[in-house]
């Protein structure tokens, strides 16, 4: 949990401290890159959803920060691009069962989708960027969306859990052992 808060959100932290003098002025910009997991949070991702988070609370205050100085501040959003990352994870026993549930039908985007939203958000100093597109409607129904997650897992999730408990998978959270009844 510490690591990916310290790489995810405090890594973002120093950057935009260390950038905020150069780029607050009338055509300053920056992108701090968060995740749809920043808005819906999906089980076995508390660590990754918590940073993220955190990534977009810290990037809407600097926003109102900056916003003197004529700089502008965007929060990039992606679903699950065809990286390492998203390989590994859903590479584990417990993504793998995940994806027999109904809640399983999960698709990549080519990570070209998060180069060319980037792309496109910095030469419009864009407030959101999200790839693949659909991200930019799952935002505003986050709450909606949050509890179509619940619902679509509950009745799975603790088979979901008992195999997360199993392995050492470094990109979800870590699942205690709870006392059997």
């Amino acid at each position: 949990f510490e690591r990916t808060i310290e790489v995810n959100l405090l890594g973002v932290y120093y950057t935009l401290r260390a950038a905020g003098a150069h780029v607050a002025h009338p055509r300053g910009y920056a992108l701090a890159i968060s995740s749809l997991a920043a808005a819906v949070h999906p089980p076995l991702l508390g660590a990754y959803s918590a940073s993220k988070a955190g990534v977009e609370a810290l990037a809407d205050s600097l926003r109102i920060e900056l916003a003197p100085s004529g700089a502008r501040v965007g929060v990039a959003y992606f679903a699950e691009l065809d990286t390492d990352m998203v390989r590994q994870g859903f590479g584990t026993a417990a993504a793998k069962r995940m994806g027999e549930t109904r809640w399983g039908g999960r698709r990549v985007a080519p990570v070209d989708a998060g180069v060319n939203a980037i792309e496109r958000g910095v030469a419009r100093r864009s407030r959101r960027v999200v790839a693949p597109r659909w991200v930019g409607a799952v935002l505003p129904t986050r709450m909606l969306a949050q509890r179509v997650i619940e619902a679509a897992t509950r009745s799975t999730i603790g088979s979901v859990l008992e195999v997360a408990r199993s392995e050492r998978a470094p990109l979800t959270t870590e699942q205690p052992v709870l006392p059997r009844e």
